[in-house]
């Protein structure tokens, strides 16, 4: 009987196929490819496969035989948060491969926030020609990044090349991360939003993020302020914000994830005052280059798991990232 890797993916290209293809059969497995409307005939391929790799999180509910799911995206809290959903000793990994992306994201929307993009936005849809807005710059701005893992890290590298005069990590331990002025544990974090000009969240939804940037913490921000979340809309207290928004008690807001996904109709969130609302696309697989990355990792790693050496990418179920 074949070894068998259920490969459910809508973003790969025929290179990524003979890539992936060519690493399986060095391995002994083979490699079976499933796009977008093939749902079904995927699900049948999982119930005996031996890995699974996708950004879907169906397959699991059927998967039979699988030793290994490879999560095509970086967040797995979904995964790791519903008991019995990966097969007894089944190993789980992600992708890291959406720094870049989400960095470049973070940047545009951090400019659009210092030069007042929104209102000017709304002016001219306004039809309205008015200028003189005061504006800010990346230049000599404090930043407080928190998540230090690859995203992060991707981020303050550009702010850092753009400028920034300080940029404080803020991760669980404190632990010293690469890129950083200063790296703090997360129970300092109090003791540094009052000072902070802009507070950047990149971090998974874990027990411990829930609402990290609680009412409470939101009432710490300085008036001219600006929040940026690319992470997990878990992490903040939308309710909060939005009327910190509205009261003009912070300056702007960015938000790319919120909850719920997608946002209902009628959030008073869709019309808070200076705020630039993506629907979860900073880091998705429309970047060729984030393909190609996230292809070559799981190929790395189909390497490792065919060789029998440990998984590069493991997730630390109990952690959820």
């Amino acid at each position: 009987m074949s070894r068998e890797i259920c490969v459910y993916l809508e973003f790969l290209e025929p290179h990524h196929i003979e890539k992936i293809a060519a690493v399986a059969a060095a391995g002994g497995m083979t490699a079976r490819f499933f796009g977008k409307g093939d749902g079904e005939a995927a699900m049948a391929c999982a119930r005996q496969a031996e890995v699974i790799y996708s950004t879907s999180r169906r397959p699991l509910t059927c998967a039979e035989q699988v030793k290994w799911f490879c999560s095509a995206t970086a967040g797995v809290d979904d995964i790791c948060a519903q008991p019995g959903l990966l097969p007894a000793g089944c190993q789980l990994t992600n992708s890291n491969v959406f720094g870049l992306t989400i960095a470049e994201h973070t940047v545009m929307v951090a400019l659009m926030l210092l030069r007042r993009m929104p209102e000017y936005e709304q002016w001219v849809r306004g039809r309205i020609w008015r200028g003189g807005l005061p504006i800010r710059s990346i230049h000599g701005l404090e930043v407080v990044m928190v998540g230090t893992g690859q995203i992060g890290r991707c981020i303050a590298d550009r702010f850092h090349a753009l400028g920034a005069a300080k940029v404080t990590g803020v991760n669980r331990s404190g632990r010293p991360a690469e890129g950083f002025d200063e790296t703090l544990p997360v129970f300092r974090l109090d003791e540094i939003l009052p000072r902070a000009e802009m507070v950047i969240l990149a971090v998974p939804s874990t027990e411990q993020t829930a609402h990290l940037l609680s009412r409470e913490r939101i009432a710490m921000l300085r008036p001219d302020a600006l929040v940026i979340n690319v992470g997990r809309g878990t992490a903040v207290d939308q309710q909060a914000i939005t009327e910190a928004l509205n009261e003009g008690r912070i300056a702007g807001a960015a938000l790319d994830v919120t909850t719920p996904e997608p946002l209902p109709e009628d959030d008073p969130l869709w019309t808070a005052k200076n705020l630039i609302l993506t629907p979860h696309v900073s880091g998705n697989c429309t970047l060729a280059y984030t393909r190609d990355l996230n292809v070559e990792l799981f190929c790395g790693d189909l390497e490792n798991y065919t060789a029998g050496r440990p998984l590069a990418h493991l997730v630390d179920l109990s952690r959820g990232y």
